[in-house]
């Protein structure tokens, strides 16, 4: 299955999404955002990444989740094997999912979320999806997409199982948040170990002095950079950003 969650967090204005899937990369596949336009899950048998890019220059542009979404769907003879989500930055959202979509293949939109999945147990999925992350309004953001990730499998998933799952979240006043496991045979766990380390320093305080859209020249005072720990490597020299 690819099931993909889009959504606005209503106490910051943050937007994120989260996928899974049984195939490989779907972070690199699926999800998109920017803090000016929008979140946006392209999917399907045959997911074009020129969709997810598309629905969001159309949302910088001024149009709604669901004016750019059948824009961008109206114009490609491939669509009936292609979903599409979209969420902008006033919390609109918008989804298509293509008349050949492995079934079952479909979406649910409540105000600031949007739920779409393909090649799914049955529509419990999706409903599934949405619930958990609706029940879980006291955790923080990122978990709350997680866990519509989870509550999605526990709900039937897909017999081939999952082997990647995706995070990401973005704000102006933020490093974008961006985790990716591109293959593992326990995806969410991973996903979630991933991000607990994300939480936590130095790598937390590092991304606290990079430059983001409210503060495009913000860097740390010489004495204050945070000390990364050492690579491990084998066979040459260690290489950092």
């Amino acid at each position: 299955m690819t099931i993909s969650i889009l959504a606005i967090d209503e106490k910051t204005g943050r937007m994120g999404g989260a996928a899974a899937t049984g195939s490989l990369c779907v972070g690199g596949w699926v999800l998109r955002g920017h803090p000016e336009s929008g979140m946006s899950a392209s999917q399907g048998t045959a997911p074009s990444t020129l969709w997810g890019e598309g629905v969001l220059a159309a949302m910088a542009m001024g149009l709604s989740a669901r004016e750019a979404v059948a824009q961008v769907t109206g114009a490609d003879r491939g669509r009936a094997h292609r979903q599409l989500a979209a969420l902008d930055v006033t919390g609109g959202t918008g989804a298509f999912t293509g008349a050949e979509s492995v079934v079952h293949a479909g979406s649910d939109e409540v105000p600031g979320v949007v739920v779409a999945g393909n090649m799914l147990a049955g529509p419990e999925v999706i409903a599934a999806a949405l619930a958990g992350y609706r029940a879980a309004a006291a955790m923080p953001f990122p978990e709350r997409l997680m866990g519509a990730l989870g509550a999605a499998a526990s709900a039937g998933g897909d017999a081939r199982g999952l082997l990647s799952a995706a995070l990401l979240v973005v704000g102006r006043e933020m490093a974008p948040l961006t985790l990716r496991i591109d293959h593992s045979v326990s995806p969410l766990a991973a996903l979630a170990d991933l991000y607990r380390v994300s939480q936590t320093d130095p790598y937390l305080r590092w991304t606290e002095v990079v430059p983001v859209l409210d503060d495009p020249y913000r860097a740390p005072a010489s004495a204050d950079v945070p000390e990364l720990p050492e690579p491990i490597v084998e066979g040459g020299p260690a290489i950092r950003r």
